[in-house]
């Protein structure tokens, strides 16, 4: 899977505004989120893995860090940076959030194995994340990435391009946005993706 060609791309930048502290740095399971994202797309068959930071600065091993100046902005300028700061080599990259923790490396290995230009995780035919993005399109991804929106402009003004690649056996999407969402993921009977 490492001659795949594809990359991941990790956004971690934000604060956790709701949440109270950065998402990245919480820990479930004696693991940090940004750490088991990027553990995720490792799994999932991507290599290298570019973690964008903003908020905190961290050390992450295993992936490549890259600091988003303009974090407050949004996860537009997150996907932006991280897109920049690919290497060249990678034909296409998987872009997945730091606040999914239930999300399994079966699902990146889906949207890689779909061949897909675009393809777009499904949970219970809803689109969700992670999402598969060709190099050719990375230019329009990051014009159409603005405030706190990353692919979901592009992928909606290119219905022709994308494929849809139901998850739902690799995981849960739900995020961890709140307090609640925190508590309610720290008594959970623990990670089931796969």
């Amino acid at each position: 899977m490492k001659g795949s060609g594809v990359a991941g791309l990790l956004l971690a930048a934000g604060r956790g505004a709701r949440l109270g502290t950065p998402k990245a740095l919480v820990e479930h399971e004696g693991e940090r989120l940004v750490d088991r994202g990027v553990r995720l797309l490792e799994e999932g068959g991507c290599h290298p893995v570019v973690v964008v930071l903003g908020a905190a600065t961290v050390q992450v091993r295993g992936a490549v860090t890259v600091r988003n100046p303009d974090w407050e902005s949004g996860m537009g300028s997150s996907l932006r940076v991280g897109l920049a700061a690919l290497p060249d080599a990678a034909r296409a990259v998987v872009v997945a959030l730091v606040d999914q923790p239930f999300i399994g490396p079966g699902a990146v290995r889906a949207l890689i194995g779909s061949g897909a230009p675009v393809a777009v995780a499904t949970y219970g035919g809803r689109r969700r994340n992670p999402v598969l993005i060709a190099r050719e399109h990375f230019a329009e991804v990051a014009a159409l990435a603005v405030g706190d929106v990353g692919a979901r402009p592009f992928v909606r003004a290119h219905p022709e391009l994308v494929t849809e690649v139901p998850c739902d056996e690799y995981g849960d999407p739900s995020d961890i946005d709140t307090p609640e969402d925190l508590a309610r993921l720290l008594a959970g009977p623990g990670d089931q993706a796969r």
